[in-house]
């Protein structure tokens, strides 16, 4: 079991930066990554049609053998994971907006939420916010159109900056000196966001958290590559863009050889 990959999936590209923190703490591990760009994004979906694309994603994996599921996707998380729990006999980890985390970095109590609209209207959210979002004051922004922009690989043109700072004038304006990334895609336009709030606000990425989590899980169940040869990385995707694959170099970094699924 301990040999076997780790499988990845996410409504669309956004995952890979969650793959990047988990390949970066986790090198002997192979991974397999499915983006489900077809339907990105989740945002608009209902929770019954988001938890049918991670149960079909999910049911692929699994045939692929993986040891364990990472959901690398917030809004799939609040949807989907514990139906897919509930279904799966394997460990399955989730993402959550990192409001704790916020809480504790921000100076003046002032905490903003970049988000899919999906995410932020979770059951899932506001048991986020009730256990620790008491002692400060939490804004939230849904952000339609960004994950699209991003999709597309269009992490500097003129639409997404405007897109950014649509979305992150309120934030300031209520006096936010930390934002939540709170969703998988948003890490990719971290340079622009930082660029529009200024340094003195500070931006909180829940990616390094969810290898972590991930780790200390392999570790619990013994799961844990022993190999020390260079992990394999696997990328499938749905997408109909004739420029996927260079999409998800773009952000991976690296060359792919990505399978259409």
């Amino acid at each position: 079991m301990s040999s076997r990959p780790i499988g990845v999936l996410d409504s669309g590209v956004g995952g890979i930066s969650v793959l990047k923190h988990i390949h970066a703490l986790l090198p002997h591990e192979n991974l397999m990554y499915v983006a489900d760009s077809k339907y990105a994004p989740y945002g608009n979906k209902t929770p019954e049609e988001i938890i049918a694309r991670c149960m079909t994603i999910a049911d692929f994996l699994i045939a692929q053998h993986v040891k364990v599921l990472v959901v690398a996707c917030n809004t799939a998380t609040a949807a989907a994971i514990g139906a897919m729990r509930e279904t799966y006999d394997l460990p399955i980890i989730g993402m959550e907006p990192a409001v704790k985390p916020a809480a504790e970095a921000t100076k003046n109590g002032v905490i903003g939420v970049l988000a899919t609209v999906g995410t932020l209207q979770s059951a899932q959210f506001a048991a986020l916010l009730e256990s620790y979002g008491r002692n400060v004051r939490v804004v939230t922004q849904g952000c339609v159109g960004l994950v699209e922009c991003i999709e597309r690989g269009e992490l500097d043109a003129p639409e997404t900056r405007a897109l950014l700072e649509k979305y992150l004038k309120p934030l300031l304006a209520e006096g936010a000196d930390t934002i939540v990334l709170g969703c998988t895609h948003y890490p990719f336009v971290k340079a622009q966001i930082q660029h529009i709030v200024g340094e003195n606000v500070t931006l909180i990425d829940t990616g390094a958290a969810v290898a972590k989590q991930l780790k200390n899980k392999l570790e619990e169940k013994g799961l844990l590559s022993t190999s020390r040869e260079k992990a394999k990385v696997h990328f499938w995707t749905n997408s109909e863009a004739e420029n996927a694959e260079q999409v998800t170099e773009k952000l991976w970094g690296n060359h792919v050889d990505e399978h259409r699924l």
